[in-house]
């Protein structure tokens, strides 16, 4: 298996670095500029500190720019929502609704001690050439 799948891993961490960081722009988009529409009203000014880290950190991380910082400011973020929102409604993610937080939190960890991969603009301006695969 590890010859099928495992020759594409620096391809595929990149496509996790973007989808997460997309989704996660999609999260401060949503709190910053209502969409997707979800009836929110004015936001408190921690949820909207919030929402800039989510829509700026995320593109950040999407597109591969700054990418250590970006993804740990935003697993702080991440951390901060799980032990301010759910931590308090029971210790179990599953019980307490937090398992995105979770999840959010150590993906971007692991991003930001990773660092941006291939099909960033963190690789381009290192100057690192792509990563090919064998045949």
């Amino acid at each position: 298996m590890d010859t099928v799948i495992g020759r594409f891993a620096p391809q595929m961490f990149a496509i996790m670095r973007i989808v997460t960081g997309l989704l996660f722009a999609c999260h401060g988009s949503q709190k910053l500029l209502g969409w997707p529409p979800d009836g929110g009203g004015p936001l408190p000014p921690l949820m909207v500190t919030a929402g800039i880290i989510e829509l700026v950190g995320g593109l950040l991380v999407a597109v591969g720019f700054l990418t250590g910082w970006a993804a740990f400011i935003c697993a702080g973020e991440m951390a901060v929502a799980y032990f301010m929102a759910h931590f308090p409604h029971g210790f179990l993610p599953l019980v307490n609704k937090g398992e995105l937080a979770v999840i959010y939190s150590f993906v971007f960890l692991f991003i930001a001690a990773h660092g941006a991969g291939p099909w960033s603009i963190d690789s381009v301006i290192r100057g690192r050439k792509p990563i090919t695969t064998t045949s």
